[in-house]
């Protein structure tokens, strides 16, 4: 998962509420990192996303492939 893809997840599974989770919400599985602290330290964003949902409690039906572009068509 890239950066921009981390960044699309949340906005789809949390739509207005993402720059909020991002900056203030802290992750026991980060060491207690907020995820854009994670991020400048370097953590994978699959890390991050995957904590973010075990925190939010997102189904697992939710958490792989979201902010996801949809493949080219040829």
């Amino acid at each position: 998962m890239r950066r921009s893809e981390f960044l699309r997840a949340v906005e789809d599974e949390f739509p207005g509420r993402s720059s909020s989770l991002l900056n203030d919400l802290v992750l026991s599985p980060l060491s207690g990192r907020t995820a854009k602290e994670a991020l400048a330290a370097g953590l994978p964003p699959r890390d991050i996303w995957l904590a973010l949902c075990t925190e939010m409690e997102v189904p697992e039906s939710r958490r792989y492939g979201v902010g996801r572009l949809e493949p080219r068509k040829r």
